[in-house]
């Protein structure tokens, strides 16, 4: 009876974030620069993408919606997946340096001339996939190396954390290099692909996103058990059977492949993967049965309703997305840190 008590809260959680997320994204739809009636959405929607409502819906919101609860379920399920394994609340894809390793990729295909151009003092790239490309193996780099010593030196949890921030530090040098050698529009290029902006993405990455998420997602799901041991430490989980070692570094590396996939295509889209995990832990506790589907409708809806803020804040102009989302994480990044230090 308890644990029918139990799981029946956790779905009524679950519940409650889908049908939020269902309603921002509902009212994301639309609002902005050019306002839409419930009515108008629902007959673009109908519609298909005719008229001038549903080239609005189907051809810009829609696939920033989506591209929007893909992105934070990514952010949110990697950063729930490292701080289990890690054991370390502070562990996301952004401290683990992903998102500086794709900020280097993404200077450095600037800087060796992938396209760009100026039009109505908006800076824009005129083959964006080189620029894709270079992220990805930007990002995907950071993680490899830190997996390739703790496969060979045998790191500890803590010091794959500390290898992280290290790798973060060189590739923040290394953007910070790219940029002094650059001229004024590769500069102005850089910083404008740093913005995480979800405006980018077309149908076309939202299904590359897809593709790479819902595998991975499975796997964690799979794995949700392991993940539970793990947290309990390395000892309790090797005694009930789980290779800690491995599936610590197949999990690691997967919540940097599909971080790496989502930043090389939007841009750095900071503290997501540390708010969502922690807000789903207060109010569910911290079972991975539900915390890593729990905690990717939380990163959707976190995502979505930031973006829908940035796009309407200061209307006709659209914020990053990346702003709002980094005002919201560093508070709470603060609270992290001081109530880690409290419980010492």
């Amino acid at each position: 009876m308890d644990y029918e008590r139990y799981t029946a809260r956790k779905l009524s959680i679950g519940l409650f974030l889908f049908l939020l997320t269902v309603l921002v994204s509902l009212y994301s739809l639309s609002h902005g620069s050019y306002e839409l009636t419930p009515r108008e959405v629902l007959e673009a929607l109908l519609g298909g993408g005719s008229g001038g409502a549903g080239l609005v819906v189907w051809k810009v919101r829609l696939p920033r919606i989506a591209a929007g609860l893909l992105v934070g379920a990514t952010l949110a399920v990697a950063g729930a997946v490292m701080q289990g394994f890690l054991r370390n609340p502070l562990a996301t894809p952004f401290t683990m340096g992903v998102s500086h390793g794709a900020m280097f990729g993404a200077s450095l295909a600037i800087l060796l001339g992938a396209g760009y151009a100026e039009s109505s003092g908006r800076i824009s790239l005129d083959n964006p996939y080189v620029v894709v490309l270079f992220a990805f193996m930007g990002a995907i780099s950071a993680t490899a190396v830190i997996l390739l010593l703790a496969k060979l030196k045998g790191l500890s949890p803590e010091a794959i954390i500390l290898a992280g921030v290290a790798m973060g530090s060189l590739f923040v040098a290394l953007t910070t290099l790219a940029q002094y050698f650059a001229d004024e529009l590769q500069l102005a290029a850089m910083v404008y692909w740093s913005f995480g902006d979800l405006g980018r993405a077309t149908w076309r990455e939202d299904a590359i996103m897809a593709a790479t998420f819902i595998p991975v997602l499975g796997y964690f799901i799979v794995k949700r058990w392991d993940l539970n041991a793990a947290v309990m430490g390395d000892e309790v989980a090797k005694s009930v059977g789980v290779d800690v070692e491995r599936v610590r570094l197949v999990s690691t590396f997967l919540a940097a492949l599909i971080t790496a996939v989502s930043v090389a295509f939007v841009g750095v889209i900071g503290f997501v993967g540390l708010i969502a995990p922690h807000a789903v832990r207060l109010v569910a506790g911290g079972d991975y049965r539900f915390l890593i589907p729990l905690s990717a409708l939380a990163g959707a809806l976190l995502l979505v309703t930031a973006d829908t803020i940035a796009r309407l804040i200061l209307s006709p102009m659209i914020l990053p997305v990346g702003i709002v989302t980094s005002f919201l994480g560093a508070p709470a990044f603060i609270y992290l840190l001081v109530r880690m230090e409290g419980r010492r």
